[in-house]
């Protein structure tokens, strides 16, 4: 009798103990943070075999600041003319790309203004996330907005180690289900907090069954927050090699162009991108845009030139002017441009 009241008194003891400090139910995570997510939708072109088109690209972000500062995904904005984004409610305003660093696929947006409703939301410390704890993302996949998936922690990848085009990106794996439109938008935790952005998913059929990969809210804050950043808006192929020698290029290699977004740097200095697609050593490249060689007398072709010209360019006041050698119809034409 007494080892049994000695056992109830245990079970007791153990429910009386409180909730961990700040978990919410999936619902109260829910409602709280859907006034800082938002839909995004871009406009853009991209040249095809049929020549330019123009198409929708649809993620989602996050206001992480009450001037106007949205969290989302490069590859949802980064080369966009035009970008849109809806709040809660549906109220919709404009916004411009200020910083982007495509080695995490992270970017930075600025709203034209910040609607009443909206509601900024709370980083966390990503570091403190463990593999197991509860996860909820809230974005527009398929471009149905205010969605929520749920999931844990699956585990956690060190920078240049899962995704070697993302070499700066540190990456939390989940298992919470990512699908197309979710790019860009934030992964919570049980009290609400952002502890990451949404970046892309591996899937054998293109599904959402994958694995989902999400940037942690620590390296945004260090890549888009901490350290000055620029917008080049430009994305394109790098040539090298055998590539490098099938176009000619005066020197071992150079970037060739294949868009350039309205409004930003390249756009002002007048960089041209490709107009048509060809297929060279089986792999379908647009040809026919400037191929840059050189920024400000450094080449682009080694790793310590690239850093040193994103310094460069990142670090200068607005305004500060620089010069560009770019390869255009087999010519050597310079170009100047202005940081912004």
């Amino acid at each position: 009798m007494r080892r049994a009241r000695g056992v109830f008194l245990a079970a007791m003891a153990l429910l009386s103990v409180p909730a961990a400090a700040g978990a919410q139910t999936p619902g109260e995570v829910f409602r709280k943070v859907t006034p800082s997510v938002v839909v995004i939708k871009a406009k853009g072109s991209e040249v095809t075999a049929g020549g330019q088109v123009r198409f929708l690209e649809t993620g989602s972000g996050v206001l992480i600041s009450a001037d106007g500062k949205v969290m989302t995904a490069a590859h949802v904005v980064a080369t966009m003319d035009e970008i849109s984004v809806e709040f809660l409610g549906g109220e919709t305003v404009s916004a411009k790309v200020i910083a982007s660093e495509s080695a995490a696929d992270l970017s930075l947006i600025l709203l034209e203004r910040v609607p009443a409703g909206a509601r900024v939301a709370k980083m966390a410390n990503s570091d403190t996330v463990r593999v197991g704890d509860p996860v909820y993302i809230v974005g527009a996949p398929y471009g149905l907005s205010y969605s929520l998936s749920a999931g844990l922690i699956s585990a956690r990848w060190a920078p240049n180690t899962v995704h070697r085009a993302m070499p700066l990106a540190e990456f939390f794996q989940t298992n919470a289900t990512i699908n197309t439109g979710n790019s860009g938008g934030p992964m919570f935790n049980a009290a609400g907090e952002v502890i990451g952005i949404v970046s892309h998913n591996i899937s054998k059929s293109g599904g959402s069954e994958g694995l989902g990969f999400v940037v942690t809210i620590n390296t945004a804050k260090k890549l888009l927050l901490e350290r000055k950043s620029f917008w080049s808006g430009i994305d394109g192929t790098m040539l090298t090699g055998d590539l490098a020698a099938i176009f000619n290029l005066p020197e071992p290699a150079g970037f060739l162009v294949k868009t350039v977004a309205q409004g930003s740097i390249g756009w002002d200095m007048g960089l041209l991108g490709g107009d048509k697609i060809a297929t060279i050593g089986g792999q379908q490249i647009a040809v026919g845009g400037d191929v840059i060689l050189s920024v400000d007398g450094m080449a682009i072709g080694s790793d310590d030139n690239l850093e040193k010209i994103r310094h460069r360019l990142s670090s200068a006041p607005a305004g500060t002017p620089f010069a560009m050698k770019v390869l255009r119809a087999g010519k050597i034409v310079e170009l100047a441009g202005k940081t912004q």
